[in-house]
């Protein structure tokens, strides 16, 4: 005969939110990458985003690249900024004791306003920072409207 037992469904979220953040661990904070097989190929550089009276602002974090690693392209009103750190081999995989800077290809796509005018874009790389600012159109901006 079979006995009944109570199902808990709590047991099972609890579960699930420990298995998603060891996910989450896994691909941002990994601790061993000489056994990841992952640790190759996967970066995603730090990005801020934020916005003035009159312009879209985006700032990269892009440690180890040069002007003529990146590129920006303007397509349907997204920016998308595509790079690659390559890893220099100077130092054989067995002698490494530790090894978490992160090399590869990335892709970061970030939505605008579909009528931004592409030619009044600035894009700016120095020491490691990418600063892209993006005028806003003029109907878009704020406008202070006076109260009579």
């Amino acid at each position: 005969m079979m006995d009944l037992v109570r199902w808990n469904p709590w047991k099972e979220m609890v579960s699930l939110r420990d298995r998603m953040n060891r996910l989450f661990d896994d691909v941002f904070f990994r601790s061993d990458r000489r056994e990841d097989p992952w640790a190759d190929g996967v970066w995603v550089p730090a990005v801020d985003m934020f916005e003035t009276d009159d312009k879209v602002v985006i700032k990269a974090e892009l440690p180890g690249l040069e002007k003529k690693d990146i590129s920006l392209d303007l397509q349907n009103g997204v920016l998308t900024l595509k790079g690659e750190r390559k890893s220099e081999n100077e130092v054989k995989e067995d002698n490494y004791y530790r090894r978490e800077m992160s090399y590869g290809k990335f892709v970061r796509s970030f939505s605008l306003p579909v009528d931004v005018d592409a030619e009044k874009i600035k894009a700016e790389f120095k020491n490691g920072l990418l600063t892209v600012e993006v005028p806003k159109p003029e109907g878009h901006k704020p406008k202070q409207i006076k109260v009579n």
